[in-house]
């Protein structure tokens, strides 16, 4: 593993978000779990240095939140805000300020990131575009490192780009689905002509299914609830954290072409003819 981790190091960039290095592409969540002790074990085997928090839930003590902001170690793991729960562009706006003011009170001074949900839908938990950009964009200059999370829409992605954002955050299928990838196509766009991460979030529900995002090019991924309602939370944790990193290490290493014919792996040269 030492020659692998050297040859990585030589051949891979750092994951860079709003000028903060991390050497973690696996971010996860707080939510679902089915004890504190259990999401902190989890988060502590995936190796990840992201945890997204929902703001209102910690606000309003809701269940399985109480206690949150002090059962992880925020000096080594970087708080990511997220406006879970808002319906609109202005509640999204006025979440991410209390985020702000969250992640300084647990020693974060500098953190002004924000994971940006505006979700409408009850149902299918799709975000809304318009509501997204329209808070964006006024969050952005607010001064917040705004991470959007959105549909594989590429122009969305791209415009969410020209606005200020240093993310995107293109779903794979719908919020704890774990349908996987279903907008595979979309997403390669997105990841072809971003200028800032792409991390695919939502749907993933198995390791491999986060190895195929990565080995497409995504920078990082955000999992939740495919670790939480895992049978064993915190082995599936340790999977999908080295999934992660054997789908960078995968992408980095180039995928041969496909064929539509086969091509014998054995040389032919030497080969015994018959008498």
């Amino acid at each position: 593993m030492q020659t692998l981790d050297k040859s990585l190091q030589q051949t891979d960039r750092p994951l860079i978000i709003a000028g903060k290095t991390f050497s973690s592409r696996l971010m996860t969540g707080t939510g679902k779990y089915r004890s504190i002790e259990e999401m902190q074990q989890s988060i502590a085997a995936s190796g990840c240095e992201i945890v997204t928090v929902a703001v209102r839930r910690v606000q309003t003590l809701a269940p399985g939140h109480e206690g949150l902001a002090e059962a992880l170690d925020w000096k080594k793991i970087w708080m990511l805000p997220n406006t879970a729960g808002c319906q609109t562009a202005d509640e999204a706006i006025r979440v991410a300020r209390l985020g702000r003011e969250m992640a300084k009170m647990l020693g974060q001074e500098d953190n002004n990131f924000v994971k940006l949900e505006v979700i409408p839908d009850p149902k299918y938990l799709l975000p809304d575009p318009i509501g997204t950009l329209e808070a964006a964009e006024k969050l952005v200059k607010e001064g917040f490192a705004v991470l959007p999370y959105i549909n594989a829409d590429p122009m969305l992605a791209k415009r969410l780009e020209e606005v200020g954002c240093v993310t995107v955050m293109p779903l794979g299928s719908p919020i704890g689905s774990g349908q996987g990838i279903k907008n595979a196509a979309n997403i390669q766009i997105i990841i072809d002509n971003a200028g800032v991460p792409v991390v695919v979030d939502a749907g993933i529900a198995t390791p491999s299914e986060a190895a195929q995002a990565m080995e497409m090019g995504a920078d990082a991924l955000l999992i939740n609830t495919a670790i939480a309602q895992a049978q064993n939370p915190v082995a599936m944790a340790r999977a999908m954290g080295m999934a992660t990193e054997a789908g960078r290490l995968a992408y980095l290493a180039g995928r041969i072409p496909v064929k539509s014919y086969a091509s014998a792996s054995s040389p032919l040269t030497g080969k015994i003819s018959s008498p």
